[in-house]
């Protein structure tokens, strides 16, 4: 079942790198052929995006606790060069070309030389926001139901890109009102609103280095501890393994991921109290611990052995 999850995860990710990777190809693209400042800086933003989603999918030492002691070596390492140096090369490259748009954007207002974007360019922003607001509502829906505090977070990440469009759709529709009217000063709007972009790109690619710096502090806490919160755990009775377990620190507080195993012959609800007590110890015991996030699945020792799917009907109350 972990598995199944972590695959399903994992293709909720790639869809939204693979739909923002989409969106900034066309947007760089228009925006560029087209003259528009304000939607290449938009199309940097979602390249922003999908260069984050793409190095949270590189595995972290926590991942990795299951797995064998060589493949877990080997993954450790991979974990420690890899991700943070990918990481930060992505968030160079991404201050980069947002300095660049911000001096590009204010060349413009300074030269007062300016042209209002096509039609084509307003199309392109308009079905883009469509388009990044389905891919949200999908794998918003998905982190809800999985984790609710990577749900939240998400959908801060979304708040920030819609910010963005908006700012960008209001500063292209005010260059072409611009055109239309006579007024000179609405144009002015397209490189201002592609100024208010590049500020959102800046601070993207300077929160990703800051979480990097951030992350590595805290995948050492999950190393040293992990044994103490899985020894608390293993002591409640009912529990017969620990599939998985994570441990996040935001703010000097910390989040534990806990999938458990129980006997399959019991019920729903005997598992969700067996859960509540393992919860409640972590909370008491640990101080630092403010959160715990546990399900409890049904063991399953695998073949030859019988499950609780081959037992008779009145018998399987906790189904695999």
């Amino acid at each position: 079942m972990t598995r199944e999850a972590g695959r399903s995860a994992q293709a909720a990710t790639w869809s939204g790198i693979v739909g923002n990777m989409a969106l900034a190809v066309i947007k760089t693209g228009v925006g560029y052929m087209a003259n528009s400042k304000s939607l290449l800086a938009d199309g940097l933003y979602s390249a922003s995006e999908a260069a984050s989603s793409l190095v949270a999918l590189f595995p972290s030492r926590s991942s990795v606790q299951s797995k064998g002691k060589m493949q877990k070596e080997r993954l450790r390492e991979h974990a420690r060069a890899a991700k943070p140096g990918m990481t930060v090369l992505l968030a160079v490259l991404i201050l980069m070309g947002g300095l660049q748009l911000a001096i590009s954007a204010l060349s413009s207002l300074s030269s007062g030389e300016l042209e209002a974007p096509g039609k084509s360019v307003l199309l392109v922003a308009v079905a883009a926001l469509a388009v990044k607001e389905a891919i949200f509502q999908f794998q918003y829906r998905y982190f809800r139901k999985r984790n609710q505090s990577q749900a939240m977070s998400y959908a801060l990440q979304h708040r920030r890109a819609l910010y963005c469009s908006l700012a960008v759709l209001i500063g292209i529709i005010g260059a072409m009102a611009g055109e239309e009217t006579g007024l000179s000063l609405l144009l002015y709007l397209d490189p201002t609103a592609a100024l208010i972009a590049s500020g959102f790109i800046l601070y993207k690619g300077y929160r990703m280095i800051v979480d990097t710096v951030y992350g590595s502090l805290i995948q050492e806490l999950e190393q040293e501890d992990a044994a103490d919160y899985k020894e608390t755990v293993q002591r409640v009775y009912g529990i017969i393994t620990i599939e998985h377990l994570v441990a996040r620190e935001q703010e000097h507080d910390v989040t534990i991921e806990l999938v458990v195993s129980v006997n399959p012959r019991i019920s729903i609800l005997e598992a969700q109290e067996i859960a509540n007590r393992a919860k409640t110890l972590l909370l008491t015991r640990f101080s630092h611990v403010k959160e715990v996030q546990i399900q409890a699945i049904p063991y399953d020792p695998g073949y030859p052995y019988k499950s609780n799917h081959e037992l008779p009907d009145h018998e399987a109350t906790l189904i695999q």
